[in-house]
């Protein structure tokens, strides 16, 4: 496509005054018609010779996958390949649901040069999307024109959970510094199972300390336990009517599947077999336990997305199905929602056969907007209205908490951005106590 510039646009204003002169000077005029014409001429010629330059060369660097919900790195290699200095202007286009930050740029290439551009894009939701290919214009010679075309690099975008948090979680791990994801982690002296090795005595639980060892040496000397690994964590991850609620913009399932693959990095890193089960009103999806990064990489191709539906889960059917195709005790965290107490016993009840065998965790998610709510002062009755729902929903889910306590199942609720951490929490004190 050919596109005039403004020099173009000043030329031809300047025929005007040989049309004026010619309203003076008889026959003057006549000298408009070959100079458009002869503008109009070296316009075509400029654009046919413009489009015919093979002169750049243009790549989009990305990551494999892209996370939801944060800014993901793209670049775009630009390289002049011509003896000529270019002018151009570059447009990418990136996934129609996602944010992208300034991705389009102005350039002045030497010849050979080649250029990095960098932009971010942010995509809203999970699924699958494309970057639309890339638009480019530079100037045609003398000028007249810009010449604009559409570069077919169209490109794939799957969109996955927060992946990007995992790396992030594995570099403070590595620094002891978990704590500064919320995650905390007590050392429980004299506890674990499987013996790694010996040591000198230093102030630890009389329980470990190895007798014959300590006859042998003449001091005291300790046996070093280390958590048990190869155990069973099981997720079951509610898509039914109960995870489409939004908050902060995003959907109740949006967060538990973020926190779910924090959970398993954590369970693949600790050496334990990791399992899924998906279900609402029927069951979506079971995939059997196993150790491994290969595992946790096949769940997370199953569930990157998947969407709720505003269906009834039926937990009988789903914890049914489960108890009749995995024995080995486990640590089984469901995630799905109780905003009362009958939502809340439906799922005791339903839990009921599970909870005789492994270790239950249910995950709710909790919205930041009701504790803004009351905490909010009270100026007009709007503002009482809004507080008095609050507090009536409040009660109501903390009855449902109390109903999930006293059957014997542990509730886990946190605000989303505490969610993970907390849930990770929960799993690593179950691997300290030995509790599975």
């Amino acid at each position: 496509m050919l596109v005039p510039t403004t020099r173009f646009w000043v030329l031809v204003a300047l025929g005007i005054p040989l049309a004026l002169i010619g309203a003076v000077v008889p026959g003057f005029e006549a000298l408009l018609v070959p100079y458009n014409l002869g503008l109009g001429l070296a316009l075509i010629a400029s654009w046919f010779i413009a489009r015919r330059w093979d002169f750049l060369s243009i790549e989009r660097v990305t990551t494999p996958i892209f996370s939801v919900g944060v800014a993901n790195p793209v670049r775009i290699d630009v390289e002049n390949q011509s003896d000529t200095r270019i002018r151009l202007k570059l447009r990418d286009g990136p996934p129609a649901d996602a944010y992208a930050s300034e991705h389009e740029f102005e350039l002045d290439l030497a010849p050979g040069a080649l250029k990095h551009l960098n932009y971010t894009v942010t995509p809203r939701h999970r699924g699958h999307d494309k970057f639309r290919g890339t638009y480019v214009r530079w100037l045609a010679p003398l000028g007249l024109a810009w010449v604009e075309k559409r570069i077919p690099n169209e490109q794939k975008a799957p969109i996955y959970p927060n992946v990007r948090a995992l790396a992030e979680y594995d570099l403070l791990k590595q620094k002891g510094h978990l704590s500064l994801m919320g995650v905390r982690r007590a050392r429980i002296k004299g506890l674990g199972t499987e013996f790694e090795s010996l040591r000198e005595y230093n102030d630890d639980d009389y329980r470990t300390i190895d007798w014959k060892s300590t006859a042998r040496k003449g001091s005291l000397v300790v046996k070093n336990f280390e958590v048990e690994r190869n155990q069973g964590v099981i997720v079951c991850l509610d898509v039914g009517r109960h995870m489409l609620a939004e908050v902060a913009g995003r959907r109740k399932l949006d967060y538990a599947i973020d926190s779910a693959l924090m959970l398993m990095h954590a369970a693949q890193k600790m050496g334990d077999q990791i399992g899924l089960l998906m279900f609402n009103d029927v069951v979506g999806r079971y995939i059997a336990p196993k150790k491994g990064r290969a595992q946790v990489s096949a769940i997370l191709d199953t569930i990157h997305a998947v969407h709720a539906e505003p269906v009834q889960p039926n937990y009988q059917a789903a914890f049914g199905y489960l108890a009749s195709r995995w024995k080995r005790r486990s640590l089984v965290v469901v995630f799905t929602d109780a905003e009362n107490d009958d939502q809340a016993a439906e799922l005791s009840v339903a839990l009921a056969n599970l909870r005789k065998r492994h270790l239950l965790f249910v995950v709710r998610v909790a919205d930041p907007r009701l504790r803004e709510v009351l905490a909010t002062q009270i100026e007009q009755p709007t503002d009482l209205y809004r507080r008095a729902a609050a507090h009536w929903y409040f009660r109501d889910r903390k009855k449902a908490d109390v109903r999930l306590s006293s059957s014997g199942i542990q509730s886990i609720e946190a605000e989303p951005q505490d969610l993970s951490a907390a849930l990770v929490t929960a799993y690593l004190r179950v691997k300290e106590l030995n509790l599975i």
